[in-house]
């Protein structure tokens, strides 16, 4: 006797299968050929670096930006020729478009950000900046006089 694992009824995923099966709404289900890259993000004493694995994907198809603290890494991968007659067994090399946004832990120098691309490993370098120092001020207390 073989067991039968339990399912609960989930209207939720009955709903994205009914959106799934109508092929003219490609903005309700998401971009399907999206993926999101790994990533690998440490602190040194001048820089916070990225590196995020991105083999296959041509450099000149990828956009690294900085704006208010955060960091935006988006591409595209693409195919040149799909053969659509071979009888794949397993098919998970990824293809399409990529994103990644991150808040960075500090405050860095936006306009020295550094992108590198080396054996498939894209390298983003932003150097800190200066720690903005606070600054004491001291409270005078100040009696009223009473008349």
């Amino acid at each position: 006797m073989s067991l039968i694992r339990y399912q609960p009824w989930d209207p939720f995923q009955e709903m994205e299968d009914v959106f799934n099966r109508f092929p003219s709404l490609p903005s309700l289900t998401g971009n399907k050929n999206a993926f999101v890259p790994a990533m690998n993000m440490y602190e040194t004493k001048d820089a916070v670096i990225v590196e995020i694995p991105l083999a296959g994907v041509d450099p000149k198809d990828v956009e690294v930006s900085v704006e208010k603290g955060v960091l935006v890494i988006q591409g595209e991968t693409k195919k040149e020729h799909e053969v659509d007659d071979k009888n794949y067994y397993r098919k998970e090399m990824r293809s399409g478009s990529f994103f990644r946004q991150v808040a960075l832990p500090v405050s860095v120098k936006e306009d020295k950000v550094d992108a590198q691309f080396e054996d498939g490993i894209l390298k983003v370098t932003c150097p800190k900046s200066a720690p903005v120092e606070t600054k004491k001020i001291n409270v005078r207390i100040v009696k009223k006089d009473k008349k």
